[in-house]
């Protein structure tokens, strides 16, 4: 698709007094991915009621013969105290999947355990289509225990692994594909004029990168920028990379954490590789409140008009 007519927004909402973390819809002003509407009347489209019951950071991706959500299993609201550091050491090691022929029939979720034994959690997936090798190459972040310690009371920390499938129902033992030797999390790699351009975060700590993002050369990956988005906001994660045709630009979306209401703010750049984000004001940049962590799929006219008129 050379210019997308718009863009779906699947994400989930913080609603600490509801049940939010579900995967929702929002739809693009056409081609301007700075004006977002919530599809369905501000209704879930997709609710999970196995597993944790929750279903948190959904990714969709385009495949050979339709389309695939996949979520986080977790919830936080409503399931009683919060319990971070458990939910690392011994949460759902399975991801959530759905999948379509069109965006608008959608299958009943399936829970597909991804990581290892050794792994605390499946958190934060992503997904892309390889349409040389025929699968799709999946990657989400797990906290690492050791073999000898099979209840994960010992020293851990979360890495990105890999795992390739071609049906998202049995996947190849996964690897690591970033490793910093402090939890990171939320890895998006995405593809740009040939060269390929990956951000991710560190958890906060002492000297931590932050959002930070980093530009594929031959000798492996370079740091090009860290600690994205946190000269407005202290806490930030789930960076998202989408082109805005109509300006020109680039805009990063980053998921903020530390006022009311959350939700996405974006930064702009028309070097995307360069590392340099320069912030958008509100003004500049719409998406209905509380919009948390998710991914963006480009459509094309008939894509965008099927899921407006079934769901706008």
């Amino acid at each position: 698709m050379s210019s997308p007519a718009g863009h779906l927004l699947v994400h989930f909402v913080e609603d600490p007094e509801g049940h939010g973390e579900q995967v929702f819809f929002s739809l693009s002003d056409g081609a301007d991915p700075t004006r977002w509407t919530r599809a369905n009347g501000g209704r879930p489209m997709l609710e999970s009621r196995i597993g944790t019951t929750g279903a948190r950071d959904p990714f969709v991706v385009r495949g050979e013969d339709g389309f695939v959500i996949l979520a986080t299993d977790l919830r936080v609201w409503g399931a009683g105290p919060h319990r971070w550091d458990e939910w690392t050491r011994n949460g759902s090691r399975s991801l959530l999947v759905w999948r379509s022929p069109d965006l608008v029939s959608w299958s009943t979720p399936e829970l597909v355990e991804v990581a290892p034994p050794t792994a605390g959690m499946a958190w934060a997936p992503e997904a892309r289509w390889s349409p040389v090798d025929g699968e799709y190459r999946v990657s989400w972040s797990s906290a690492l225990y050791a073999e000898d310690d099979p209840g994960h009371r010992g020293a851990g920390y979360s890495v990105i692994l890999e795992a390739r499938t071609r049906d998202f129902r049995t996947f190849i033992e996964p690897v690591v594909v970033l490793d910093r030797g402090r939890p990171v999390i939320d890895a998006r790699v995405y593809e740009i004029d040939g060269r390929r351009v990956r951000f991710a975060k560190e958890e906060p700590g002492p000297s931590s990168l932050g959002v930070f993002q980093e530009v594929e050369t031959a000798d492996g990956w370079s740091l090009v920028a860290s600690r994205i988005g946190t000269d407005r906001h202290e806490h930030v994660e789930g960076a998202m990379l989408v082109e805005d045709p109509l300006r020109h630009r680039w805009l990063l979306w980053l998921d903020q954490y530390d006022r009311m209401p959350q939700g996405f703010v974006a930064y702009a750049s028309d070097d995307p590789l360069s590392g340099r984000w320069t912030p958008l004001d509100a003004s500049e940049f719409q998406v209905p409140p509380n919009t948390k962590h998710g991914s963006l799929l480009p459509l094309d006219a008939v894509e965008w008009e099927r899921v407006r008129a079934a769901f706008g």
